[in-house]
């Protein structure tokens, strides 16, 4: 029998995440059976052919125990040494749960900045290709030991959406301790499971805690996912990250499905199960995704009208003659942030000159400029192809 969802089913890379909800006991302990109970699952893929990436949290949840803590700590000294004694336990229990299947695993820990630096993000991606060649199912988590408030991903499942572009996926399945996006509260009993998602038409009134409309996302990187809807348990995270990974997936050519960690083998399978976020874009360049996804801006450029106008409507390049202002101490080549005259984030680029630069080249033309500082100075503040809308 055809699968439903024949794309998922048929995917020959695929990305799997899953949050610390349906990893732990109520007690906040790393739970071994539903550790067994997902590899059972990925095993029976692996097995199949298919290559299969694991984006795990839980490495703060697995340290508080050995360090006697109580509840997942809010100051991020005692976060990081949660995860520094937790992170070990944790893959030698992946390694332990799939070593029962014949698969080996390999620890990937990454945080936003391996994403954001074009090297690093290289050789993230060369690595975990080579894993997959050699037949090593690799675990990745952020790397919470090192990550700080202002460069982390919040939560994985983002980390999880930019893995599956990273790695050329071609499909993502995020799981936790909820069975899909519904259309209203399900504790209320009236509330209707959303089986499939083609586009943002179907995600419009959708709300999904603190009053974030579903598909929204965060305007910024920097933008805490906690902010987005309270955290329970030991996890951080909540629908509005899962909705926000899986339009950044499927709007980049990677159907995702949202489902319960019970269903992982059924989700994987192609069945019916959780909500189905179709592919219904192009996967743009890997430049551009993490510019728009997991850098953080080092500063930011205020815009005239005229310059905005032509920046998100016309796709043009930023040109000095529509600077007003300049915030943050960046250099050549960084992230900035591009604002309308209220402050509003409409784009961020890759900026060409350093901040201390541009006071003096505002509302200057580029021929202008090249006439008396030289012709290096005759380019774009931020050219078009280094510039995503917001």
């Amino acid at each position: 029998m055809r699968p439903v969802r024949a794309d998922i089913a048929a995917a020959a890379r695929v990305v799997v995440k899953v949050g610390s909800s349906s990893l732990t006991t109520s007690a906040g302990e790393i739970a071994d059976e539903a550790i067994t109970a997902l590899a059972a699952a990925l095993a029976a893929r692996h097995g199949a052919g298919i290559q299969v990436v694991l984006v795990s949290s839980g490495a703060i949840a697995s340290g508080l125990v050995p360090l006697g803590l109580t509840r997942r700590p809010s100051d991020l000294a005692t976060q990081q040494a949660a995860a520094s004694v937790g992170q070990g336990l944790l893959i030698a229990r992946y390694t332990a749960a799939f070593a029962q299947h014949g698969i080996r695993t390999g620890q990937v820990l990454l945080s936003a900045d391996d994403l954001m630096r074009r090297t690093h993000y290289r050789n993230a991606q060369r690595t975990l290709d080579r894993l997959l060649e050699l037949g090593v199912l690799p675990v990745v988590n952020e790397n919470d030991t090192v990550a700080t408030e202002e460069i982390r991903f919040g939560d994985n499942d983002r980390l999880a959406a930019l893995v599956a572009h990273v790695t050329h996926a071609r499909a993502l399945v995020l799981l936790s301790d909820v069975d899909g996006l519904y259309d209203g509260d399900p504790r209320r009993g009236t509330a209707q499971r959303i089986a499939e998602v083609r586009g943002q038409a179907d995600l419009a009134g959708i709300r999904l805690g603190r009053g974030l409309k579903a598909g929204q996302g965060s305007q910024t990187s920097q933008t805490s996912q906690t902010s987005q809807t309270s955290q329970t348990g030991q996890g951080i995270g909540g629908m509005a990250t899962k909705v926000e990974a899986a339009v950044i997936a499927s709007t980049a050519g990677i159907p995702t499905v949202v489902a319960d960690a019970a269903n992982a083998a059924a989700a994987l399978a192609g069945d019916p199960v959780g909500t189905y976020f179709a592919a219904h874009g192009r996967r743009p360049a890997t430049r551009l995704l993490w510019l728009k996804h997991a850098a953080v801006a080092r500063g930011s450029l205020r815009l005239d009208p005229g310059a905005v106008e032509a920046v998100v409507k016309r796709h043009a390049s930023l040109l000095p003659a529509g600077l007003t202002g300049v915030e943050g101490a960046f250099d050549a080549g960084d992230p900035v942030d591009l604002c309308d005259e209220n402050d509003t984030i409409v784009a961020r680029g890759l900026v060409n000159y350093d901040a201390a630069e541009i006071p003096g080249l505002m509302g200057r033309s580029t021929r202008w400029l090249a006439s008396k500082l030289g012709p290096e100075y005759e380019r774009e503040i931020v050219h078009r192809d280094d510039l995503v809308i917001l």
